[in-house]
């Protein structure tokens, strides 16, 4: 995304830096997926709630599209919508190496999946997709898990056709970005979250 949440997701100027952060989570089929779904009322999300997404989905716009394109879908109010996502979300641990990195790794998508899968036992490898950008020497860009409506992970369907998330044969994971510490916090900054390093995952528009 661009513009004025540019500096809660990648230009911070307060000294904090994320980890992995949450781009959101689609209800879909097998292939394809529902989105802009209508309901009874405006898809409205309240600024407390936003608020309160801040330290794992990095930008209000985010939190708002991601609601009004996908939650809208799921038969689920705002609160309990992104109740549900945060759950999931803290339900998958990452392993050390990629959390913190401060020398870009390299690692094959395979390998990626399988260290993730290693890390949490409920999940199976083929539950795990990895997207990057840049064709062969591909940037990891996100790391998609798939759940049934249980909440349990099940093989990622056709949506994720792995070659098509990324055709690499390696991935590159960069190092975190420092960021200046400034002692005069705009407010609005002031609400993040102070999340250790090492990636925001980019938000392109899903």
């Amino acid at each position: 995304s661009a513009g004025e949440d540019d500096d809660l997701q990648c230009n911070r100027r307060d000294g904090k830096r994320y980890s992995f952060v949450l781009h959101g989570l689609w209800p879909q089929y097998d292939r394809g997926w529902p989105q802009n779904c209508r309901t009874a009322r405006k898809p409205y999300v309240p600024q407390q709630l936003i608020d309160s997404m801040l330290d794992i989905m990095p930008s209000d716009k985010l939190v708002i599209h991601e609601y009004r394109k996908h939650g809208t879908c799921s038969g689920l109010d705002p609160a309990s919508y992104f109740r549900l996502s945060r759950i999931l979300f803290r339900s998958i641990k990452i392993p050390d190496r990629y959390v913190n990195p401060f020398e870009t790794l390299y690692v094959s998508p395979d390998k990626l999946r399988q260290d993730i899968a290693r890390l949490n036992p409920n999940l199976d490898a083929d539950s795990i997709a990895v997207a990057c950008a840049g064709g062969g020497g591909g940037r990891l860009r996100e790391i998609r898990i798939c759940f049934a409506k249980d909440g349990k992970s099940q093989a990622c369907g056709t949506n994720e056709n792995p070659r098509k998330l990324c055709s690499a044969s390696e991935l590159t994971v960069p190092p975190v970005r420092s960021t200046t510490t400034s002692e005069s916090v705009p407010p609005r900054e002031q609400r993040s979250s102070p999340l250790p390093g090492p990636k925001v995952i980019p938000f392109n528009g899903e």
